[in-house]
């Protein structure tokens, strides 16, 4: 099954996502598709909403891409305690 990918965010491409028994999804940054939208003229918060709404929460089916936001893992681990 091909990818599905995201228009306009080319650059914030990171590769595939694996999982087992399940289709390949495309992967994107965040913080490089927030950089993107920055680019194009919108504020950081104008950017983060619209990515927001537009694309992390638009579910197109089973291959919808994954955003990724790259934090350091002791982060990870303190917004899961907290």
């Amino acid at each position: 099954m091909p990818l599905m990918l995201a228009d306009g965010f080319e650059d914030a491409f990171l590769g595939v996502g694996r999982r087992c028994g399940q289709p390949d999804l495309a992967v994107y940054s965040i913080q490089k598709s927030v950089e993107i939208l920055v680019a194009q003229g919108m504020t950081e918060d104008e950017a983060q909403e619209y990515l927001d709404f537009n694309t992390i929460g638009a579910w197109v089916g089973e291959l919808t891409p994954m955003w990724i936001d790259a934090i350091t893992l002791e982060r990870a681990v303190e917004q899961a305690e907290g």
